[in-house]
């Protein structure tokens, strides 16, 4: 089986599986795909059974379009297996609270596409997906914006005493990890930041974002500079 984690070819056209329980549904994705005038994607598989599908030509998809409901099944619990397989996943759903988007962006979904979106961003974040690149649709970006990322308690651990002018070998020191654990947490809320279209690149803009969510106290930077100098 090819690899799914691979770039497609990009003199073909991008890949796509629908899992969706709904035919017309699929339908409607599959002519807003058909008629795209650059032609840059088609749908070489559907279905409502995931297993069924990804055994067949999904299997090697670049890209899965999957419905977080299939039948009376909520199969948010799936994004992450999937993900980890190294598959892309764009879920499609009409189950778009907040809590539900970052729920599945944190399992590794490469992005949400909500089923009240219109039309001409589907292609748009299937194609956009299956290069890497990241497509937050105009109204996931509003619900998105007023959500902080969760982050675990190493991970604020290893950005406090990172903010508070430690380097990292001295953050791994502090917390008794290895230095690639910690450049890992942080890495990781740099990409919880930019899954939420809220990029964070700089060390300035991850400590900007994590004191205007009030994951971090301004006063918490200040307090223990003098003990960070010294771990230098």
């Amino acid at each position: 089986m090819t690899d799914p984690s691979e770039a497609p070819m990009t003199d073909r056209p991008v890949t796509v599986a629908i899992i969706e329980d709904h035919p017309v549904v699929v339908d409607g994705v599959t002519t807003w795909i058909t008629t795209d005038p650059g032609k840059r994607a088609t749908v070489v598989a559907s279905g409502d059974d995931i297993d069924e599908v990804l055994a067949g030509p999904g299997g090697e998809a670049d890209v899965l379009l999957l419905d977080l409901q299939l039948g009376d099944t909520i199969v948010v619990d799936r994004v992450a297996r999937l993900c980890t397989e190294g598959r892309r996943v764009v879920v499609y759903s009409a189950m778009d609270d907040p809590s539900t988007i970052l729920t599945v962006l944190e399992a590794g979904a490469s992005a949400f596409l909500s089923k009240h979106e219109a039309g001409s961003h589907c292609v748009d974040t299937i194609v956009a997906v299956a290069t890497d690149r990241p497509y937050v649709t105009p109204s996931v970006a509003g619900a998105l914006l007023t959500e902080a990322p969760h982050l675990s308690v190493q991970e604020r651990t290893a950005l406090l005493l990172w903010f508070q002018s430690m380097s990292k070998a001295s953050v791994a020191r502090r917390m008794g990890l290895s230095e690639a654990t910690v450049r890992q947490y942080i890495d990781r809320a740099r990409v919880k930041y930019a899954k939420i279209g809220r990029p964070a690149p700089t060390k300035t803009a991850l400590l900007a974002r994590a004191i205007e969510d009030g994951l971090i106290r301004a006063d918490e930077i200040g307090e223990y500079r003098s003990h960070a100098a010294g771990d230098q």
